[in-house]
This record gives C-alpha cells, structure tokens and sequence, in this order.
C-alpha cells in the first residue's frame, strides 16, 4: 500500500519543480540613484543598504511563485549608483536585455533615463515625487508607483478639513524641494477650503545636526522661531530635505499639531500599517530582510508586481505590452491598502491611498470620507484629469 505521505512529497515536488525550459523569460532591475546628503536628524532614519533592494526582492519571489505555474521566470538586477554613473549602469543593463527598470532617483535624473531609455523600455518611477514628471514633463515611457508631492499634500489637507483644523501655519524649508512641496500645500489647501494664516521659511544655515548639545540648541530656537505666529490649528511643515521639521513637536511656541513632513505624515507605507491583511505582507517582508519595510521598498514591490501581474494577464514581457495592459481598464492590482490600485491613463501615475501616520500607528487613510469623485475617490488626490497639461499620454 502507497505511503500517504510519499505521495503527497513527491506531488508537492512536481508541483513545484521549475520547468526545464521556461516559456517565457522576464528580465528587470532596479536601479537606485543615490545623491550626496547629510546624515538624517536621527539616527534611526539611516537607510540601511538594501532600501528599495529587499522589497522588489520580495516582488519578485511573489512573481516567480505564479510564474512556477505559468511557465515564467523571473530575472532581477539591482544595482546602486550615483547620478554620474545612473546613465552608464543604465545603458549597461539595457545591453543585458532588461526592458523593465524601476527606479529609485530623484526626478532629475528619472527624466535624463526616460529620454534616453527610448520607447522599447518601461521605467516604473519608484522613487521621484515631482508633479511635473506627472504634468508638463511627463514621459510615454514611465509609469508611477511613488506617489507625488500634491497626492501627499492632498491626503493630509483632506485630513486636516475633516477634522475641522482649517487654518494652517505653513513652515518651509529653504532648498528647492522644499519649495516645490510648500506649493504643493498650498494648493491642496486652495483646492479643499483651508487657511494658509501665515508662512514662515527656515533657513538652512548648515552646521551639525546630531551633537551633544543640539537639543538644548533646538529648545530655545524653535519657541522663537515660531514665536508671534497669526492664530492657527496646525502647523504643516514642508521639509523634504529633514533639516528643521522633526523639531517642530513640542517645540513651537503655541500648543498645536504638526502635520506633513513631521508629527502626522503622508506615507506610501509604513511598517506599523496592519489593516486589510498587511500584516502578514508585513512579517513576510521581515523574514527577508529583517527589518521594518520602508516606503521605497514598497514602491519597488508595487513595480515589481505591476510586472508580474500584466506579464501574468497579457503573457507579453516587452515593455510595450506592460504598459499598454497596465494602463488597460482590465488591470488592477491588490496592494494591502483597502482598494485595488489602478493606473491614470491621462498621465501614468498609480492611484493609492496614502497612509497618514505618527511614526508609530496609522492614524488615517486618505482619502477621506466625504470627499467624491465621479470616477474613484482616489483622484481627489493627486492631478485629475481636467487638471493635467501631460500630452505624452495622448491627453
């Protein structure tokens, strides 16, 4: 008499055996572009090496699962560069037959990879925030995982006005990103009915930000500098350069809430987020990398996984068939935040939820309750439609 249990080892093992010859090959990289920046206010935001590495690490053992099936195997190269070798690493992965790239840069270097990449490659941006790469300069050949600057601002306006916190002290760092991502509060702010009472911008004037004695520094600093501000509910501070914002709390002069790149924030993701199965996402996550899953690694797993479900739905691999299906009213994806993530078709950006937390809990999701839309209440974040001046996308 058969063994019960031999039997089921050695269906186990066929079932899973890879195929001799796959029928279809699938090649991708992430590429991260790392700038020169000062150390992070603290010590527990330093990047570990593998940012963005481990979650399309995980995209990829979850694509090869379903390939075992299929007949599809799934390649990944990972690469970490400056912006002075982004187009000579780029170029030499292109030469190995990749036609899938996620990146991780800033928006800078995303566009000179776009214009070079030419239309025979699909650059998923996993990285860059800039509106423009969503609007004006938007490129055919990229699609956006990473959410940008007003999808992240409009989630914590929404926030904000539900809350009934309406008038806003906006507090802005002085380096260009900074900037931008004050005009992208003020304009969510414009678009949902909230109060910019006051603005104040924070200079950078350099020096050591992690010292002996900073926290003394800081706690006479900060009440002064946010001393004699016009009445308001909040503070929203637009630090993307993390110079000054970490202060804010239990700093300011006046008693009140600080929300955007500190106190309540806008996240892609975040390792405390359990809701809507994410927790075992979360501890799958953790067994590969051990440690918390940031929100690059996230946008990297979404890249890899908005490969692995077209080339899954489409059975094409080249670049023009994921993004043709990709944009296609027949994709979605499931992606732990309550709703099935889609793509733009005006101007390639992923709608998602944004998640707002504390640095230890989700406090909310946006978009809020409330606030409709005739399509997806997703696209009461970001640039919709009527809004958009992207053309590349045959808008």
């Amino acid at each position: 008499m058969p063994n019960p249990r031999l039997t089921l080892a050695l269906f186990s093992a066929a079932l899973f055996a890879a195929p001799t010859c796959w029928a279809l090959e699938v090649k991708t990289a992430v590429l991260r572009v790392d700038r020169p920046s000062l150390p992070p206010i603290s010590r527990l935001d330093v990047a570990p090496d593998d940012l963005g590495f481990a979650g399309a690490e995980l995209g990829n053992e979850d694509n090869r699962t379903t390939g075992a099936f299929t007949g599809m195997d799934y390649q990944l190269t990972t690469k970490v560069v400056s912006p002075e070798q982004a187009e000579a690493a780029f170029d030499a992965l292109k030469a190995q037959g990749v036609s899938l790239f996620a990146v991780i840069s800033d928006g800078a270097t995303l566009k000179v990879l776009a214009d070079r990449a030419g239309p025979d490659v699909l650059i998923l941006n996993a990285g860059a925030r800039d509106d423009a790469l969503r609007d004006a300069e938007c490129r055919a050949n990229v699609l956006h995982v990473s959410p940008s600057r007003s999808m992240l601002s409009d989630s914590v306006i929404q926030f904000l006005m539900w809350k009934k916190w309406s008038r806003i002290l906006l507090i802005s760092g002085s380096h260009p990103e900074d900037k931008l991502l004050a005009e992208s509060y003020r304009k969510s702010a414009a678009k949902f009915g909230a109060k910019i009472v006051e603005e104040r911008e924070f200079l950078d004037t350099g020096g050591a930000r992690r010292t002996d004695t900073g926290h003394v520094l800081v706690q006479k600093q900060i009440p002064v500098f946010t001393q004699d501000a016009e009445e308001h509910d909040v503070t929203v501070a637009a630090d993307e350069t993390d110079v000054f914002a970490a202060y804010l709390p239990y700093h300011s002069w006046d008693p009140r809430p600080v929300a955007g790149s500190a106190g309540l924030m806008p996240l892609s993701w975040h390792p405390a987020h359990e809701s809507w199965g994410a927790t075992q996402f979360q501890r799958r996550f953790e067994k590969l990398a051990g440690r918390g899953m940031r929100e690059e690694d996230y946008q990297a797993w979404l890249a890899m996984r908005v490969i692995g479900e077209a080339v899954t739905r489409s059975g094409k691999a080249d670049a023009a068939s994921i993004r043709a299906y990709a944009l296609s009213e027949e994709f979605e994806l499931a992606a732990f935040k309550g709703q099935k993530l889609t793509f733009r078709s005006w101007n390639g950006q992923m709608r998602q939820p944004i998640l707002l937390g504390d640095g230890r809990i989700t406090v909310s999701v946006s978009p809020q309750d409330g606030y409709l839309h005739q399509h997806s209440p997703l696209d009461t974040l970001g640039i919709d439609q009527p809004e958009t001046t992207c053309r590349a996308f045959g808008g």
